[in-house]
């Protein structure tokens, strides 16, 4: 069975408090469900293209194996805002009615601190190399977004990642660049199996696999004038199996690093 019924949409019901970290005011919510989520604004500072980044790289993670918390999509009703005291943040609301992305708040985890906390060759291998895909920034020392829930490394917030997305024109030159900000990958210095995981990892991300996961992006997060929704959808495609099948180009880039801080 493919993906493409397993993103759920709830619909907020409560806002309990912002979440202070990071330049985009993401918040805990409440949603219909019961359940607690770490919601992301369509309405904050990158809009939707955070999003859609955070869609797309948590649902590869979750195909490689790698531990994620359900992604939904979240439904902000426009009366939402109106009993927000916080005029930031109800400017923020406002922005945001519709459709929004979130995360299954994972009630008492930790963040990974790489003083304390450990990983061995295989995850951390694992979790570089789906970054130096994605090119996601956003894994240092000082911000890992990764948390320990139940003794488990958890991933978070793939927001940071596609930035080829924020100019467009040049993706097929990106698509095949080194990622040298892997240098600076929490992880890095664990990472001695990358060869490894660039071989399991390949025949995984199938182009049907890739083309499944970036369908699920909605039509109204695709907002840019002078392309549809499914151009943008097949530059996204191209862009991701591009970079899969010139892997080495970044596993290279990945050891090279690596070999600098070990």
């Amino acid at each position: 069975m493919g993906i493409q019924n397993s993103i759920r949409t709830v619909n907020v019901t409560r806002y309990v408090t912002p979440l202070r970290e990071g330049g985009s005011l993401p918040a805990i919510a409440e949603a219909d469900d019961g359940f607690l989520y770490v919601l992301k604004f369509r309405g904050a500072g990158q809009g939707p293209k955070s999003l859609i980044a955070d869609l797309i790289g948590g649902e590869i993670a979750r195909t490689l194996g790698l531990k994620v918390p359900e992604i939904v999509f979240a439904n902000l009703d426009e009366a939402f805002g109106r009993t927000e005291p916080d005029e930031e943040i109800q400017d923020l609301l406002k922005a945001s009615t519709g459709l929004n992305l979130a995360l299954h708040y994972l009630s008492g985890a930790i963040a990974f601190d790489p003083a304390v906390n450990k990983t061995s060759a295989i995850p951390a291998s694992q979790i570089v190399w789906l970054d130096a895909l994605l090119t996601n920034v956003d894994r240092t020392s000082r911000n890992t977004n990764m948390l320990i829930w139940h003794k488990e490394l958890w991933l978070i917030d793939h927001g940071a990642s596609l930035y080829f997305h924020h100019s467009w024109q040049n993706w097929e030159e990106q698509a095949k660049k080194p990622f040298t900000q892997i240098k600076d990958h929490v992880l890095l210095p664990w990472a001695s199996d990358i060869d490894k995981v660039n071989e399991s990892f390949k025949k995984i991300l199938t182009p049907e696999r890739i083309t499944e996961i970036v369908s699920l992006v909605p039509d109204e997060w695709l907002v840019n004038d002078s392309e549809t929704a499914e151009e943008q959808r097949k530059v996204y495609i191209d862009f991701l199996n591009t970079r899969i099948n010139s892997s080495d180009i970044f596993v290279k880039e990945a050891q090279h690093a690596r070999q600098q801080v070990i």
